[in-house]
């Protein structure tokens, strides 16, 4: 980074801490860096790390482009057991027998999951409802009705199933609720899922082997403008 002129455009790939928003990033580095326009391409959950992409100054004209390239995640499902989030920021609300669940059946479920889907987002999702966050009515208890959005999941691969936890590795359309998948991989087997684990690890040609942490990214630049 030294030597570059943020206010020029510059696209910064970090690797999202866990618990942090993907807003918290920008602000953290918004303020850390004083620069006044910045963004992201593709919103994180908090629960999930991995790559987040940055762009700084005249880059976030970039940005709604980079937001339509194909995402790849991996992380882990657990089957047998069910959230409202369908990830662990909320509670558990059910629990299945899991004994009869192979890895044959698995495998048939993520085959049937690929490809063109008409996906229903999350309840617990910042989708919008007459100006209002989806998340903030289901919180309340409010029922949440969302329409699917027709999505693409191009691979979907399970390198391991034990103890009830689906390993996976998936790539995907933008728009892609990866919770969701939990959702209904966990209905194709009739026990339940949720989303235990995730990481971004690419977005289009960009990988988070290349990302930096968020202070390390801070502490380069403040170097460079020393």
């Amino acid at each position: 980074m030294a030597g570059v002129d943020l206010s020029e455009g510059v696209l910064l790939l970090v690797d999202k801490p866990l618990e942090w928003t993907s807003f918290d990033v920008v602000n953290k580095l918004r303020y850390a860096l004083k620069v006044k326009k910045i963004g992201h391409a593709g919103t994180l959950d908090p629960l999930a790390t991995g790559l987040l992409l940055i762009g700084v100054g005249k880059f976030t004209k970039k940005l709604n482009e980079l937001q339509g390239l194909d995402k790849v995640y991996e992380g882990i499902f657990e089957i047998g057991k069910t959230t409202p989030s369908y990830d662990l920021e909320t509670s558990f609300d059910s629990e299945a027998d899991i004994s009869g669940v192979s890895l044959e059946q698995v495998l048939a479920a993520a085959k049937h999951l690929t490809g063109p889907q008409d996906q229903i987002p999350p309840a617990f999702s910042a989708i919008r409802i007459k100006g209002e966050r989806a998340y903030h009515k289901a919180r309340n208890n409010e029922t949440v009705k969302l329409d699917p959005r027709p999505v693409i999941i191009h691979e979907f691969d399970v390198p391991k199933f034990e103890n009830g936890e689906v390993h996976f590795r998936i790539r995907c359309s933008k728009g892609t609720y990866i919770r969701s998948i939990a959702r209904d991989l966990g209905n194709e087997l009739g026990v339940g899922a949720y989303l235990k684990k995730l990481r971004r690890t690419e977005i289009g040609e960009y990988h988070v082997k290349d990302a930096q942490l968020l202070e390390d990214v801070i502490t380069e630049y403040r170097s460079a403008d020393s």
